[in-house]
C-alpha cells in the first residue's frame, strides 16, 4: 500500500515574512507599554484592583468583537481539558508576572520572561515525545543559566521578589504547552476572551488573598485604565496577526525585540539599573533561543 503524506504548506513570499515581523515588533512595543502601564497603575490601585480591570476590559473587547462577528462566546471545547490546563497556567502565570512587574525591576521581569520558549521547547520533548537533539538541551541549559546569572540567587541582592517573574514565566510556559492541545475549534479572539477573564480570575484570587477591599479609583486613574485594556488587546492582536502573515520560524525571532523596548522603558522611566550580570543573562537567554529556533527549522 502506498502511503500519502499531505504536501507541505508553501512557503511564504519574503514580503509576507516582512510585514508578519514588523507585527510582531510592534506587538513587542504594545506589550512592553503595558507592563510599564499596569507597573504604573498599580503605583495608586491595589494590584488584585488593577488586574481585575484590565481583564475585564479585554474580556468586553473580545466578547463584543466575537458578537459583531456572529461568533458565539461559549463553546462547549471551552470546557475541555486543555482549556482546564490553560486556564489554571494563564491565571498562574499572569499573577506571579505582574506582581513581579509591579514589586520588581520591570526590566529583569522583561528579560526573564524571554525564557519562556527554552522552557517550552524542553517540556514538549518530555511530555510530548518531540524531538529534541544534545545541541538544542545544551542551548536550554546555557539560557537558563542566564535566567540564574541574572538572579543571582547567592547574591546579596537576591530576594524572593527575583523569583516572582521566574514563577510567572513558568506559568506562561505551561499556558503555551496546553494551548498547544486546545481543540481547533477554539478561535483566537475565543482564546483571547478567556485568557483576559482568567487575568480577572487572577486578580480576585490576589485581592482575597490580601483581604483589600476594592477602592473607588481617582479620577486619573481611569485614562491609564483604558490606555492598558486598550494596549493590552492591540498587543494580543498584533502578535496573532503577526503569526498568521509570516512564517512561524521567520517572525518568532523578533519576540525577543521586547528585552530591548521593556529594558529601555525599565531604565529611562523608572530609573532601574542594567549592570553586566543582567546584559550576560540576556545575551544567554536570547542567543540559546534564536540557536534553538533555527535548529528547530533545519530538523
Amino acid at each position: 500500500m502506498t502511503e500519502h503524506t499531505a504536501p507541505k504548506p508553501a512557503p511564504k513570499p519574503a514580503s509576507a515574512n516582512f510585514i508578519g515581523a514588523l507585527w510582531m515588533v510592534l506587538a513587542m512595543i504594545l506589550f512592553a507599554i503595558e507592563d510599564a502601564l499596569l507597573k504604573h497603575a498599580a503605583g495608586s490601585l491595589p494590584i488584585g484592583q488593577a488586574m481585575i480591570c484590565f481583564g475585564l476590559g479585554g474580556a468586553v473587547l473580545f466578547a463584543g468583537h466575537l458578537l459583531i462577528t456572529g461568533e458565539r462566546l461559549y463553546h462547549r471545547d471551552v470546557l475541555s481539558r486543555p482549556m482546564q490546563l490553560r486556564v489554571v497556567f494563564e491565571v498562574f502565570g499572569r499573577l506571579f508576572y505582574v506582581l513581579a512587574i509591579a514589586l520588581a525591576p520591570l526590566s529583569s521581569a522583561t528579560v526573564i520572561l524571554q525564557a519562556t520558549p527554552l522552557v517550552v521547547v524542553g517540556a514538549a520533548a518530555l511530555l510530548f515525545g518531540e524531538r529534541v537533539g544534545w545541541r538544542r538541551w545544551l542551548a536550554i541549559l546555557i539560557g537558563l543559566s542566564g535566567v540564574l546569572i541574572i538572579l543571582r540567587p547567592t547574591g546579596d541582592s537576591f530576594t524572593m521578589l527575583s523569583v516572582l517573574a521566574v514563577l510567572g514565566m513558568l506559568g506562561f510556559a505551561g499556558r503555551d504547552l496546553a494551548s498547544r492541545m486546545a481543540p481547533a475549534t477554539l478561535n483566537t479572539s475565543i482564546l483571547g476572551l478567556y485568557g483576559f477573564l482568567s487575568l480577572a480570575l487572577s486578580g480576585l484570587l490576589y485581592q482575597i488573598w490580601e483581604g483589600q477591599a476594592l477602592i473607588r479609583p481617582a479620577a486619573s486613574d481611569f485614562p491609564v485604565l483604558a490606555c492598558i485594556v486598550l494596549v493590552g488587546v492591540c498587543a494580543y492582536s498584533s502578535l496573532m496577526k503577526a503569526m498568521r502573515t509570516g512564517e512561524v520560524s521567520a517572525v518568532t525571532p523578533f519576540r525577543y525585540s521586547r528585552l530591548l523596548f521593556g529594558v529601555g522603558i525599565g531604565v529611562v522611566f523608572f530609573d532601574e539599573g542594567f549592570d553586566h550580570y543582567m546584559a550576560i543573562g540576556s545575551g544567554l537567554i536570547v542567543l540559546s533561543g534564536l540557536f534553538i529556533l533555527w535548529r528547530g527549522k533545519r530538523s
